[in-house]
């Protein structure tokens, strides 16, 4: 944990689940009016501090059929027909989960292992490709280790740089991975041939932790690795006593 000081207030004790927090509502920065689909605790409490913070045009969602605000509360209608003009049309960004994610961002979450018998059957592909082809996509993994941050992906289901790039112009023409983050850090494609670079790491983790923990080659700054930026009081305080008052964030992340 560390403490945060602004104006002569120090507030102490940010955790590394509040730190993952402030990572994902980054990815929704300057998005504008798009709709947020984030996946999980962590993701669905970044957007919805976005929303309150820095991207208040960031379009919300209950997951059926209503648009709602940072509380929940409904403040539109959201019929499937319009749902699927923003799918594929760019203007959605989501943040989904991975069960592996290699160098170029593709990711999986449909089986571990050789597709003819598969050592784990997982969710399938779900929306991946979909999402990965006409919306930006970024990624939410809890637990960071090499069985994750593999190589190469054993079946592609969210599309990455690699391969969007060889199924040619209309696969390309949305994609985007904003951001990888995990427990740990997190990660962009800011690079050349846009294979993933260690962009921040969370206080308390270091760059040999990190590379430790990732089965492939990651870009690494000359210039160092900065910190994943800490949060403000009022951050602080909107997370812990207004967003996710029942710490649902230090289940998904702990220490």
């Amino acid at each position: 944990m560390s403490e945060v000081t602004v104006g002569g207030v120090t507030v102490g004790g940010v955790t590394r689940a509040e730190y993952c927090v402030i990572a994902c509502a980054e990815a929704w920065r300057g998005d504008g009016e798009v709709l947020a689909s984030p996946m999980g605790p962590i993701p669905s409490t970044g957007a919805r501090l976005a929303r309150r913070t820095f991207s208040p045009e960031l379009l919300l969602t209950d997951g059926e059929a209503l648009l709602v605000g940072p509380d929940g509360a409904p403040e539109g209608w959201l019929p499937y027909r319009q749902h699927l003009a923003l799918v594929t049309g760019g203007r959605r960004h989501v943040m989904m989960g991975a069960s592996q994610i290699d160098r170029f961002g593709n990711q999986n979450i449909s089986c571990v292992g050789d597709w003819e018998r598969p050592t784990r059957q997982l969710l399938g592909v779900r929306g991946g490709p979909v999402n990965t082809v006409n919306n930006p996509v970024s990624y939410w993994v809890p637990r960071h280790s090499a069985r994750v941050f593999v190589e190469k992906v054993d079946m592609i289901g969210g599309v990455g740089y690699d391969s969007a790039a060889a199924a040619g112009p209309t696969a390309t023409r949305f994609h985007r991975i904003p951001r990888v983050v995990s427990n740990l850090g997190v990660f962009d494609f800011a690079t050349e041939d846009h294979a993933m670079r260690l962009a921040s790491l969370h206080p308390g983790v270091t760059v040999e932790e990190v590379v430790a923990a990732t089965g492939f080659e990651l870009v690494i700054p000359d210039d160092g690795v900065p910190y994943t930026r800490e949060p403000s009081p009022a951050e602080l305080e909107l997370i812990r006593e207004d967003l996710d008052p029942k710490g649902l964030r230090d289940r998904e992340v702990k220490g």
